[in-house]
């Protein structure tokens, strides 16, 4: 109790949460209002059962079984092998997830891509 209290005080995830938790950086303050939008994004996800136009990418456990199941989703739809597929990532000039009225015509639209030590210009051509 007494370090789950110093840890409290001192604005960090105490070690017992990081236990069972996902891995991250940030202060306790930050690390529970991520838990909270977290929580939101699935709970929307499965209120429907139909996955958002939009996934926030960093809102989820495990990422990368997220982009293997496009690419097996992609991989029967167009009967073509697995071991085939890669993943392509297209910027899109979508400055908001709400600004998305419907499905790519294949993938998915991700969000919440972090970029560090550089910036994106929105609008120009590479």
């Amino acid at each position: 109790m007494e370090l789950l209290s110093n840890c409290l005080t001192l604005n960090k995830v105490p070690p017992s949460w990081e236990k069972v938790a996902y891995f991250s950086k940030k202060p306790l303050g930050l690390w529970f209002n991520d838990l909270i939008e977290r929580n939101l994004q699935l709970q929307a996800w499965i209120k429907d059962n139909v996955t958002p136009l939009s996934v926030n990418i960093s809102y989820l456990f495990n990422p990368m079984s997220f982009l293997t199941a496009i690419m097996q989703y992609t991989s029967r739809l167009y009967t073509l092998p697995l071991d085939n597929m890669k993943l392509q990532t297209d910027v899109s000039q979508y400055r908001d997830e709400s600004e998305i009225n419907e499905n790519p015509e294949s993938g998915r639209y991700v969000h919440g891509l972090f970029l560090e030590g550089a910036a994106w210009e929105m609008g120009a051509q590479g």
